[in-house]
């Protein structure tokens, strides 16, 4: 009988049986083997295919379960898979170093499809009376999935039966593939002389998807340097030079960059007064990003002559284009240049390293030399 059933095994894999396929599309139901609770008839081919709505799992789990043993399950057998992936084959009565019977076992679909396959061979020699199981449509929490190690949202996650969707925060936008955050980042325009640019976030990881352009724009006649800090982590490659993220320069004709890693720049003189900092990021990566100071030279002026009888303000050693500074004189004193008097007066250094005009001298006042004529006149007469 043995040798018989082994012939018609083969046979079978050379000619399979035909199979009958069920569809069941409710959110729950029953799968029972044919005749259940009586024994299963021999020569049985049938399929169950489970699908429920996107945004649901399939559970699966038996309340009786004997089909025949055998080795491996050679013989009859049940089995569970979804697409082409096996998720359990199950046979005989109980648990053994041969068969696997579900128990009480809960089978979960990857998906939202599930397949049931039941076969029984030419025999049953045995009462075997087969199988009940149930199953039902969960609700799948996407926001507690992962996908390549990632959240399945980039900051915020929103889940109901039956699907999510995801959410930024505030100054961030939604990628088309509704799950990535990218930065509003095109209108970044700096024209302080000195200032301090980063990435989004930093020292946190930078946004994905992003093109962000930093401008600095100062007047003609400035030179602008950048100083990149040490901290600098931009997504690389091995062997490729900066292929996913990196940061650009642009600074007139020339360009600098690009740059990725974890080597800074350092320092970089640009030569111009208007520079553009370009910087891309693809959709994967968790790098730390960049944080650089930019500072300002300009054509020197030289630092005038001290003011008798009057202060400059502010003093330093160096003065540079567009630097001011303000004259005002002691007390009973006013600045005087030409035919104009002054309280306060001030002058700036221009783009071909002068001043603006020549320091006025601190004069006094008209009411007090007046007095003091009048008082020499009346001394005079006393004195006669």
């Amino acid at each position: 009988m043995e040798l018989t059933r082994v012939f018609v095994i083969l046979a079978q894999c050379v000619w399979p049986l035909w199979t009958q396929v069920i569809p069941l599309s409710d959110m729950y139901g029953t799968i029972k083997s044919p005749n259940f609770p009586e024994p299963y008839p021999k020569e049985t081919d049938l399929q169950w295919n489970i699908t429920v709505p996107d945004g649901y799992q399939i559970r699966l789990y038996f309340m009786h379960f004997d089909i025949e043993p055998s080795y491996l399950c050679e013989y009859d057998y049940l089995k569970v898979y979804s697409d082409i992936e096996e998720l359990a084959v199950f046979c005989g009565r109980e648990k053994t170093d041969t068969e696997r019977v579900p128990a009480s076992d809960i089978i979960l679909s990857p998906g939202n499809v599930l397949s049931v396959a039941f076969r029984s061979d030419f025999s049953n020699e045995e009462r075997y009376f087969g199988f009940e199981a149930h199953f039902s449509a969960i609700d799948v929490d996407e926001c507690r999935d992962r996908n390549d190690e990632d959240l399945v949202c980039d900051h915020f996650c929103h889940n109901y039966i039956g699907g999510f969707y995801c959410s930024c925060r505030f100054g961030f936008l939604l990628h088309s593939d509704n799950r990535t955050c990218k930065v509003e980042c095109n209108k970044n325009v700096y024209t302080e002389r000195s200032g301090e640019i980063t990435s989004a976030d930093f020292p946190k990881a930078y946004p994905k998807s992003s093109e962000c352009k930093y401008s600095i724009e100062l007047e003609e006649g400035f030179q602008v340097s950048l100083e990149f800090d040490d901290t600098f982590d931009i997504e690389d490659h091995p062997e490729v030079s900066c292929p996913y993220d990196f940061i650009k320069i642009q600074a007139g004709e020339k360009e600098f960059g690009p740059f990725c890693g974890e080597k800074s720049p350092g320092k970089i003189q640009t030569g111009s007064n208007i520079v553009n900092i370009l910087f891309h990021s693809d959709n994967s990566g968790e790098n730390l990003g960049w944080k650089l100071t930019y500072t300002s030279t300009g054509p020197e002026c030289s630092p005038p002559t001290p003011l008798l009888n009057g202060q400059l303000e502010p003093l330093q050693p160096i003065y540079i284009f567009r630097d001011h500074i303000t004259l005002t004189c002691d007390p009973g004193y006013l600045l005087r240049q030409g035919d104009e008097e002054f309280e306060h007066y001030q002058i700036e250094c221009l783009r071909d390293g002068k001043w603006s005009s020549g320091v006025p001298l601190c004069k006094k006042k008209e009411s007090q030399r007046r007095s003091r004529s009048l008082l020499s006149i009346l001394t005079n007469q006393i004195l006669s």
